[in-house]
């Protein structure tokens, strides 16, 4: 009988069951397994601009952009993501169309579907992968194409509108009449 919770497996066990599941372990880095993170569920669609603050984890649909500049982002399986992405760190096992651009990697696994350009100044791409498109690994692209997306802060002031010019003709009946320049005299 084992504790809730428990399991009756030794530790080394599970772990090398956890191995077996993963052969690949080695060639593609997984995100970091004890950081929480925000999950986007399989029943889940989303159309628009994705912005956060934490990791990310999609196994549903999202159509637009995802920006996490200091995070990770994970396509999980299931997930289906349309859209320009911008994360520190990026992770595909799922489809995914759009550019990719990871500030620190993107790791494209056997099981992901990719089409589109990857920037990022370390990509991985997986045996059995299917990938169309380009890969810069260039850490000065990536910069500059962080920088040109950068999300626009909001101000609460919205800038001042120039007045509107007046719309009278000369000659109108109440209409001012222009005034002529006055002459200068000179001297004779």
């Amino acid at each position: 009988m084992s504790k809730k919770g428990g399991t009756d497996k030794p530790a080394d066990t599970a772990q090398r069951s956890e191995a077996a599941v993963r052969p690949d372990s080695n060639t593609a880095p997984r995100p970091p397994a004890g950081r929480e993170h925000a999950v986007i569920g399989a029943s889940i669609h989303i159309d628009g601009d994705l912005r956060g603050e934490e990791d990310l984890l999609i196994e549903g649909e999202v159509n637009g952009t995802v920006q996490l500049k200091n995070n990770s982002l994970t396509i999980g399986p299931q997930g289906k993501v349309r859209a320009d992405v911008y994360a520190h760190s990026i992770y595909v096992d799922g489809f995914m169309e759009g550019d990719l651009y990871g500030s620190e990697r993107v790791a494209i696994r056997k099981s992901a579907q990719v089409r589109g350009n990857v920037t990022s100044p370390r990509v991985s791409l997986e045996d059995g992968a299917k990938f169309k498109g380009s890969i810069e690994m260039d850490p000065q692209a990536v910069q500059s194409a962080t920088t040109r997306n950068a999300p626009k802060p909001a101000s609460s002031q919205s800038p001042p509108r120039p007045a509107p010019a007046p719309t009278q003709k000369f000659g109108d009946a109440g209409a001012p009449k222009p005034e002529a320049s006055p002459a200068v005299k000179s001297a004779s």
